[in-house]
Formats: structure tokens, C-alpha cells, sequence
């Protein structure tokens, strides 16, 4: 038995365990949500990872993300995560893209080649293309809607984007993926209604109000979908 692993082996046994090996997961994202996902993935045993940002880590990042720490400020957050995953198992394969998934990058990627794709960005418009995208090629795919202005890590659900409620940004995806032909999806979202930051911060572009965050609500967005990745891959055929 692999020492790293036997904890997970005891519970999913040696098939299961050589399953998550095998395993090809795409994390899009790796920020407050993607880096605990990839993290608890990482774990888990999953083998291959294939992770696509273009962000660095920030000191706003401090607060609530795994990979953001005062030794990796500035350094893109795919190769610090890389390096985390090498750390707890340096058998594991890590492939990097450091951009941003929009649908005009969409060709850059095969998602055939993909056991399992996690969708952890902000951006509707690359949300939707990896909806579609997913569906074309048959490939499982997970989604995290909004985290942002939340408190509450308890109101977190797994169902269907159709069975979402509250989320203002599964109301928009419900309405996007039925206009793009896309008949289910799962996702990770919170019951709980986002509050009103005491006071506003503006984003980059001048417009966008940044959002406040803290690590557990985050943190609890991507353990539920990396349990849910794992739960999937130990239950396919073959």
C-alpha cells in the first residue's frame, strides 16, 4: 500500500485509488474556490491535473486563498499550486496554461482528453463556454457559482443549475445555458442571498464592485467540488 494514500485506500480500496491515479482533471480557476478543489483533488489521488489561470497571487488574496501566502506574492498562482502538488506527491503530472478562459481560447483545448473538468472562474462568458464545450465532447463538468458577499459556508448545495435559487449568478447561467441548447449541469451554489459590503471597492476596469470574501465560504465552495469530482470518477464504468 502507498503510504501517502492508504488513508484513502482503506476507504475506496486499491481499484478505486488506481481509478483517481489515472484520473485527467482541468481546473479552470485556481483561486478562493479552484485552489481548495485542487488542493483537496490533489489529496485525494487524483494523477493528472491540467490547471489554466493567468492571475498572480495578491495580498488581497491573503485572506481566504490556499496558495497565497507573503512567500508567494506575485507569482502566478498555476505555478504555486503546481509546486503544492508536487510537494504532497511529486508522482503526480501538473500541466500549467497561465491565461484566462474566455470563449475565444476554447480551440486551445481538447476536452476529450479530460476524465473531469471543474469550472472555477468568474467570467459568464467563459462559465457558459466550458457548458457547452463539456456537453460537445461528453466530458463531466462541475460548476461553481457565486461565493462573493457570502458568510454563511452552511447554505451550499450540489444539485442541478435548473434547481438553483438565490444565486444571482445561476439566474443568469439558467438563462444563458437554455438559449445555448445546454440540458443540465451540475453545480456547487449557496442558498444564503448575497449582502451588501459595508463599503464598495471598484475593480480593475473601474466599474466591477470587487466582492468581499472570507476563507470559509470559499473554502467549502471547492472541498464540495472536489468531493463531488472524486464521488463521480470512483463511479465510472471502465
Amino acid at each position: 500500500m502507498n503510504e501517502t494514500f492508504s488513508r484513502t485506500e482503506l476507504l475506496i480500496g486499491e481499484e478505486g485509488l488506481k481509478r483517481l491515479r489515472k484520473a485527467r482533471v482541468a481546473v479552470f480557476g485556481v483561486g478562493g474556490v479552484g485552489g481548495y478543489a485542487v488542493e483537496a483533488l490533489a489529496r485525494s489521488g487524483v494523477g493528472h491535473f491540467l490547471l489554466v489561470d493567468n492571475d498572480v497571487v495578491g495580498e488581497s488574496n491573503l485572506n481566504r486563498q490556499i496558495i497565497a501566502l507573503r512567500s508567494t506574492l506575485g507569482r502566478y498562482k498555476t505555478m504555486v499550486m503546481k509546486e503544492r502538488i508536487a510537494d504532497i506527491c511529486p508522482e503526480t503530472q501538473t500541466e500549467t496554461r497561465e491565461s484566462f478562459f474566455l470563449p475565444e481560447h476554447a480551440d486551445q483545448f481538447d476536452f476529450r482528453e479530460f476524465d473531469y473538468v471543474v469550472d472555477a472562474i468568474d467570467t459568464v462568458s467563459g462559465k457558459l463556454e466550458l457548458a457547452v464545450r463539456c456537453q460537445e465532447a461528453g466530458t463531466p463538468l462541475i460548476s461553481a457559482m457565486g461565493a462573493g458577499n457570502k458568510l454563511d459556508p452552511s447554505r451550499f448545495q450540489v444539485t442541478d443549475i435548473y434547481s438553483t435559487r438565490a444565486c444571482p449568478l445561476a439566474k443568469v447561467m439558467r438563462r444563458e445555458l437554455r438559449r445555448r441548447g445546454v440540458e443540465r449541469l451540475k453545480v456547487v451554489y449557496s442558498t444564503e442571498e448575497p449582502r451588501t459590503p459595508i463599503k464598495q471597492i471598484l475593480g480593475g476596469d473601474g466599474r466591477k464592485v470587487t466582492p468581499g470574501s472570507m476563507v470559509f465560504v470559499p473554502g467549502t465552495a471547492g472541498l464540495l467540488l472536489a468531493s463531488e469530482v472524486v464521488k463521480d470518477l470512483l463511479s465510472q464504468q471502465g
